[in-house]
């Protein structure tokens, strides 16, 4: 039984939740998302008070999709209230990251500039060597900072590279010297 899925779903303030045929879509003040959905397995049933997800029938499969759903609604509503925003930081000399055009352009020690074309419905900002990745779809502002990331991961040595605002990177210890 899921958790999140027996609770019902309360909706913020200025937001709307619309569900037709295999489709939910979520509208708020920062936008509108809209995800498809198997509705041979779940039922999403909306009212005054918030939203009602419930499985149909007990399959193993049903179960599973009825809290993800619950789960995908909930970022969905939060994405459009609040908004999702990761913040990158690039470690190294001569390392750096500028916006040209919708263009994100990276220094990042090899022999040419990496650049990496922002996808729509993100924004990207870039200050010294810190990228903020900001949208209001959780998936897509994960997925495009994973990417930007994947380009260069930080090393253990001297922790160049590109790194999470918060992620803590395990430095190892260098060659000793041997003294004779």
């Amino acid at each position: 039984m899921s958790r999140l899925g027996k609770k019902i779903i309360a909706l913020p303030p200025k937001t709307e939740v619309n569900v037709s045929g295999g489709t939910l879509s979520v509208k708020g003040p920062l936008g509108e998302l809209s995800r498809a959905f198997r509705n041979d397995k779940v039922s999403i049933s909306v009212a005054p008070e918030g939203v009602a997800i419930a499985p149909l029938g007990n399959s193993l499969s049903a179960l599973k999709l009825w809290g993800t759903f619950a789960s995908h609604l909930n970022n969905m509503l939060e994405g459009v209230t609040k908004g999702y925003k990761k913040t990158l930081l690039i470690e190294g000399v001569g390392f750096k990251a500028d916006m040209q055009g919708n263009n994100l352009v990276l220094n990042l020690g090899f022999s040419h500039p990496v650049k990496v074309p922002v996808v729509s419905g993100l924004k990207v900002t870039t200050e010294k060597n810190v990228i903020s990745i900001s949208g209001i779809d959780n998936e897509v502002v994960g997925q495009f900072s994973a990417y930007v990331r994947d380009l260069k991961k930080p090393e253990p040595y001297k922790g160049k590279g590109i790194r999470y605002e918060k992620e803590v990177i395990l430095r190892k210890e260098g060659k000793k010297s041997a003294t004779v």
